[in-house]
């Protein structure tokens, strides 16, 4: 019987469910140290805007019409604000 193997991929859903049922211990052997990080905070604030429903809804769908993702959309709107003042 072969040994597991580490998947090699981007998608945190594969690795938690790899990772799920396998133990670290296992792949020490695969292992390698990272002396930078891996994942970089972007600078910025991040902001909660509470929505109700019909509201989230209607922010989905007006930025699914411009074909981009909601927080880009909300993004945009504030700097259009910020500017005219």
């Amino acid at each position: 019987m072969s040994k597991a193997r580490i998947p090699r991929t981007d998608s945190i859903e594969e690795l938690a469910r790899f990772w799920d049922t396998h133990d670290l211990t296992d792949f020490q052997d695969e292992l390698e140290e990272i002396p930078e990080p891996v994942f970089q905070r972007k600078e910025g604030e991040v902001l909660t805007i509470p929505l109700r429903p019909k509201e989230a809804e209607a922010l989905k769908h007006i930025a699914k019409s411009k074909g981009i993702g909601q927080s880009a959309l909300v993004r945009q709107w504030v700097l259009e604000r910020i500017h005219k003042h």
